[in-house]
């Protein structure tokens, strides 16, 4: 089953992430400390941290951290991901998890969403290649300093080319769950776990609601158990329990244009079966063609608004999981 934690990206806006950097930021965030408490005042036992309050840290304050947490009883985990540059490594990531004595590091391996790999022509597959040799390089040093990896099919990657990749990496490198996410890509997420479940180190819980349109759906973001995504389907096909973080989706709506043909390109095969159970289940919970979908933030909403919108989806997905007796 599950043991539940809390991540900051259903929460961007209120905690400083969203907008960084432009007039847009959010002038008052409550930053990793406001995080921790919000995690706690929910009741959960996890909690994942962004890199961007990592990587400044020494160790001796990575540590201080991780021992605060331990009191708090909140395991962490590590939010790093590739920038697809030239040099990298992930030799950030594994120093702050070996600091906090995290146990994963959870990373994404391009910057393509909505499953539109396509757009990106030749660079697609260099992005892959970079990616695989990044793992093979650093894997091992991740094993050395006691922390698996885990990549998370991040509206880019199927399950089983993440499985695939895992699997060529090492014994180390898992694969991260993100409920929602296998509608980006046109697979069923309960197919996505079943052919996974084997290599799932971490999952995160996010749901949808879609909206219908000419080219393909809208996936737009809810609180856990308001939307499409089959959890608890998708929990009877894990064998094993795992830490989840809830995590609402981003504060922007994402377009997967499926119905397109050249949408396809380079992808694998897909039955046609399994993308008509994933529609299917797009379909129970859809919004109409018509409807103003657009979240706070795309509305160009004030701030308050923005934190009370986020809360309250973090607020209800708490209170769902504790129905279902998740939390």
């Amino acid at each position: 089953m599950f043991r539940i934690g809390l991540n900051p990206y259903g929460l961007t806006y209120t905690v400083g992430l969203q907008g960084a950097g432009t007039p847009r930021a959010n002038p008052q965030p409550v930053g990793l400390a406001g995080f921790i408490a919000i995690a706690r005042e929910i009741g959960v036992r996890h909690v994942e941290l962004d890199h961007r309050w990592l990587t400044p840290m020494r160790d001796s304050e990575l540590a201080a951290l991780g021992g605060q947490l331990a009191e708090f009883g909140l395991t962490p985990t590590c939010s790093f991901w590739l920038a697809q540059q030239p040099g990298e490594s992930l030799a950030d990531g594994i120093r702050c998890a070996r600091a906090l004595r995290a146990p994963v590091l959870r990373l994404h391996l391009t910057p393509v969403i909505e499953g539109a790999r396509a757009a990106w022509g030749a660079q697609w597959p260099a992005m892959t290649t970079h990616a695989r040799a990044i793992l093979a390089r650093d894997a091992p040093r991740a094993a050395d300093a006691g922390v698996t990896l885990a990549i998370e099919n991040h509206q880019d990657l199927g399950s089983e080319e993440l499985v695939a990749i895992a699997e060529e990496a090492g014994d180390n490198v898992g694969v991260v769950l993100d409920t929602g996410n296998p509608f980006a890509v046109g697979e069923d997420p309960v197919a996505f776990t079943r052919r996974a479940a084997h290599r799932i180190r971490h999952v995160h819980l996010k749901d949808y609601v879609a909206q219908f349109t000419g080219e393909g759906y809208r996936l737009i973001r809810c609180a856990i158990g308001d939307g499409s995504v089959p959890l608890k389907e998708i929990a009877s096909e894990l064998a094993q329990e795992v830490t989840a973080s809830i995590e609402p989706g981003a504060l922007e709506s994402r377009h997967i244009r499926a119905f397109a043909p050249d949408w396809w390109a380079g992808y694998p095969p897909r039955e046609a079966g399994e993308f008509a159970t994933a529609i299917g289940r797009l379909r129970q919970r859809r919004l109409e063609e018509d409807a103003d979908c657009r979240t706070p933030w795309e509305r160009d909403a004030a701030g308050p608004d923005l934190v009370a919108y986020e809360m309250d989806q973090i607020r209800r997905s708490a209170q769902y999981l504790r129905a279902v007796g998740w939390l």
